[in-house]
């Protein structure tokens, strides 16, 4: 089981690859394949939010704990991203660009041990459609928190710039929602 210094290590050394996106899958694939790669460094989640362990020009590793009952808008990253799930679900919704809008283009629900690549181009919303916190580990090839990028407003997908802000409230909505709902102790 790798804890978190390695995984972050093993990303760095395979984004110099040739092929940075296919190496970091090949690393969280092994990581995965023996179970939580950095359950050592994780306690049980009590909310949802995104843990930067590194952050760079060139590279960006994060854990992110997905609330149960997400539902986060279409966005882009404008960079490559390899995404693994170490628990719970993820299930992405692909939207393409079409005559100045983007349009659904297809989907994929992400598993515990499974990993996803996203291309530069890629916009895509993400959902917890469980009751439980989805825990994965997300690398992109560049800086995921300074990268200009878009989000796409969910009713009217309009386009407009990415805030980290409007991401904040998303997730402590759901946080909140879930607390509401959970049983009495």
């Amino acid at each position: 089981m790798l804890n978190r210094d390695e995984l972050v290590a093993r990303c760095l050394t395979a984004a110099e690859d040739a092929e940075p996106r296919r190496a970091v899958k090949e690393v969280l694939d092994e990581a995965l394949a023996v179970g939580a790669p950095v359950a050592d460094d994780l306690e049980k989640p009590v909310s949802g939010w995104l843990d930067i362990w590194y952050r760079s020009p060139s590279l960006t590793v994060l854990n992110a704990v997905w609330p149960p009952h997400i539902s986060l808008f279409p966005h882009n990253h404008r960079m490559w991203a390899a995404i693994g799930i170490y628990g719970g679900q993820e299930d992405n919704t692909y939207y393409r660009r079409k005559d100045g809008q983007i349009v659904v283009s297809g989907g994929k629900e992400l598993r515990a041990g499974q990993v996803l690549l996203l291309g530069d181009d890629a916009i895509h919303a993400v959902r917890n459609p469980l009751a439980r916190y989805t825990g994965a580990v997300h690398v992109y090839g560049g800086d995921f928190v300074a990268m200009e990028r878009s989000q796409w407003d969910p009713g009217s997908l309009a386009e407009e710039p990415y805030d980290l802000e409007k991401v904040r409230t998303v997730f402590d909505q759901a946080q909140r929602a879930f607390e509401r709902s959970a049983p009495a102790v």
